[in-house]
C-alpha cells in the first residue's frame, strides 16, 4: 500500500451487525479501524474493542461522527464505512491497487452495492443504484469513500449534517473524479424488510430530489426520523 490505510465506521447501536463487518477488516494487514460512536446503549463499543478497534465517542449524526472519526485516524488514507456492510474477498486487493495508483491522490473510489437478500426485489434496487451510479455519479455511504487524506481534507471533509452528508461529499469530490472499485460492498437488507422494498427506496429518492431542490438536510429529517 502507498501509506497507512484508517477505516472509519459510524455507530450507533450496531452490535448485531458490526462483527461480520470487522471480521473481514481484521484480516487486513497494518490497517487502523476507528469506530466513531454516537452513544449506543448496546455492546457496539464492546464489540468494536474486542475487534482491535479504536472508539472515539461524542454526539450522534452519521457525517458529525464521521468527521469525528476522520480526525482522529492516524491513516494516509480513508476508507467510510457503514457498520452494517462486509466487503467481499476482493476489497483488500482492490483497495491496495487504488491507493498504489499516483492518479488517485486527487480522486475517491466506492464499491459495488449489494444487498445481503435473496429476495428478487433486492436486485432490483441494486440494478438501481448501479444506474444511479452510473449516471449521476452518486454512489450512497452504504457502498463506502476510499479517499486520500490530504485530498479528504483538502475538500473541507464531512460535514456535520443530520443527513445527506455522503451526498453532500460526493457533489464536492465531483463525478470526474469518482471511481469505482472492482469489489462488492454487501449491506444489509434489515431496514429494506422493515421499511419496505418499495417505499424505502421512494422515500430515498424525495429525500435526495428536495436536497437537490435546496430543502435543508434538517428538514428532511422528518422522513427519516429513527430510519437510518
Amino acid at each position: 500500500m502507498s501509506g497507512r490505510l484508517s477505516v472509519v465506521i459510524p455507530v450507533l447501536n450496531a452490535a448485531k451487525t458490526l462483527p461480520a463487518c470487522l471480521a473481514v477488516l481484521s484480516r487486513w494487514p497494518d490497517v487502523e479501524i476507528v469506530v466513531s460512536d454516537g452513544g449506543s446503549s448496546d455492546k457496539s463499543t464492546e464489540v468494536a474493542l474486542q475487534n482491535n478497534g479504536r472508539v472515539v465517542a461524542g454526539s450522534p449524526g452519521r457525517g458529525v461522527q464521521l468527521a469525528r472519526g476522520a480526525s482522529v485516524a492516524g491513516g494516509d488514507w480513508l476508507l467510510f464505512l457503514h457498520a452494517d456492510t462486509v466487503l467481499d474477498r476482493n476489497g483488500l486487493e482492490a483497495v491496495e491497487r487504488f491507493m498504489a495508483d499516483p492518479s488517485s491522490a486527487t480522486r475517491a473510489a466506492y464499491f459495488r452495492f449489494a444487498l445481503g437478500d435473496a429476495d428478487p426485489r433486492a436486485r432490483r434496487i441494486e440494478r438501481c443504484v448501479a444506474w444511479r451510479c452510473r449516471v449521476l455519479a452518486l454512489p450512497y455511504g452504504d457502498q463506502g469513500l476510499l479517499i486520500a487524506r490530504a485530498f479528504y481534507e483538502s475538500l473541507g471533509g464531512y460535514r456535520p449534517l443530520p443527513l445527506m452528508e455522503d451526498v453532500d461529499l460526493i457533489r464536492r469530490i465531483g463525478r470526474s473524479r469518482l471511481r469505482m472499485l472492482d469489489a462488492t460492498a454487501t449491506t444489509s437488507a434489515a431496514r429494506y424488510r422493515r421499511d419496505g422494498w418499495t417505499l424505502r427506496p421512494l422515500r430515498n429518492l424525495l429525500c435526495l430530489s428536495l436536497h437537490f431542490a435546496g430543502v435543508p438536510p434538517k428538514a428532511l429529517l422528518r422522513f427519516y426520523a429513527g430510519r437510518r
